[in-house]
């Protein structure tokens, strides 16, 4: 099958003509400016990739009632947010329930409509800091050391597509589960931890790659010289996945942190939850209870801390410029091509001969990019209504 898609590109925003052949891009033309509505502001970019969603309206990948039909319905949501591949990620829970949920997950990357959003996914827990604070909204009932026998068999609930975990390090075993998960190719982030500069080290020795959601799964109260930011930081070694929703983290925040890490080392994430797109209420959470602001935040009263995210990657794309001052090129990267690459999903997250057509076509909003359609292997799966 062969088809064209034409838009202003992300990169130096000229009008580009982009061949697809059998799902892949056959070839870029940059065309002459012309007098076209279509090329009017549209732009045309690799489809976003979400290191981190936990669900989407009323629908979480940690819960008790998913199913592949919810799995589909959340995918689909995120095609209208330009996500054309993510991670469906599962919190701290039991071992039961992180195997039923993770067989659930990997039946559905059979579906052939969804399927190829679902590369793998990303298990954020249960081998967290037990602390209040930096467990965030994360279940203490359930939080336990690394266990590899255990992991192993989550895994192969899995169907051994778990490509990232996130762990404290500073909890008993860390390090050698952080060594066994690279030996077996799973990427390692660190969170939810409070641990030392020389613990955060000796994590990134044994491969720990990448900070989940730098700045946030902290307590409120740390100590000035001693925490967990600092270190973190400054190794040039670790990437970092940031939340910008103008909730988790403050502009300046996310200032320091570009000019520390710079857009080759920053993936921004969503941490969009199953409370997104719930009207604003109290909504029970792990024996707890959450509240979701009229304005978009998820609070968690008992620990005065965020349970999650409600806004979607398009708009985090759009936060970091209007944060940073950055180009839509480098917004781009920090949100498909980095994450392509710390995932190693060589074919997807660039406009490149030879690489997967996922593509958007999008207007850049005053609070998000307005997605206009989104394809995934040259196929259309989304369309706006005009």
């Amino acid at each position: 099958m062969k088809r064209t898609v034409e838009g202003l590109s992300y990169i130096h925003g000229k009008p580009v003509s982009i061949e697809i052949v059998d799902g892949s891009i056959s070839d870029i033309v940059v065309k002459e400016r012309v007098n076209d509505s279509k090329f009017h502001d549209v732009y045309v970019a690799p489809g976003l990739i979400d290191n981190q969603v936990n669900g989407y309206n009323s629908v979480g990948f940690a819960s008790t009632d998913l199913t592949v039909d919810g799995v589909r319905s959340v995918t689909r949501a995120m095609w209208q947010f330009g996500v054309t591949t993510y991670l469906p990620t599962v919190i701290t829970s039991s071992h039961e329930r992180l195997c039923e949920n993770f067989s659930l997950l990997a039946a559905a990357t059979h579906e052939t409509d969804i399927g190829p959003s679902i590369p793998g996914f990303h298990l954020e827990g249960p081998y967290l800091s037990p602390e209040d604070g930096y467990r965030g909204a994360h279940n203490r009932a359930w939080i336990r050391v690394p266990d590899w026998d255990e992991f192993v068999k989550v895994n192969e609930a899995a169907e051994n597509k778990i490509l990232q975990v996130t762990i404290a390090p500073e909890v008993e075993g860390a390090m050698d589960f952080i060594r066994n998960c690279t030996k077996n190719g799973i990427i390692v982030a660190i969170g939810h931890h409070n641990a030392s500069t020389q613990i955060v080290r000796r994590a990134i020795d044994c491969g720990a790659v990448i900070a989940t959601h730098l700045g946030n799964g902290c307590s409120n109260m740390i100590h000035r010289h001693n925490n967990p930011l600092w270190a973190q930081l400054a190794d040039d070694r670790l990437m970092a996945s940031i939340i910008v929703d103008g909730f988790h983290l403050r502009p300046e925040e996310v200032q320091v942190f570009h000019k520390v890490k710079g857009s080759e080392h920053l993936v921004i994430i969503s941490d969009i939850t199953e409370l997104a797109g719930m009207p604003a209420g109290e909504y029970p959470w792990n024996d707890d209870a959450v509240v979701v602001t009229p304005g978009g935040m998820i609070q968690y009263p008992d620990q005065n801390v965020l349970a999650g995210a409600s806004f979607p990657l398009s708009k985090g794309v759009r936060k970091m410029m209007e944060f940073i001052g950055c180009s839509l090129e480098d917004a781009i990267r920090m949100a498909s091509t980095n994450p392509a690459s710390l995932n190693n999903l060589n074919n997807i997250g660039e406009l490149k001969l030879g690489k997967r057509a996922d593509l958007i076509l999008f207007k850049i909003g005053e609070s998000e990019l307005e997605i206009n359609k989104t394809f995934i292997a040259g196929k259309e799966v989304y369309c706006r209504d005009e």
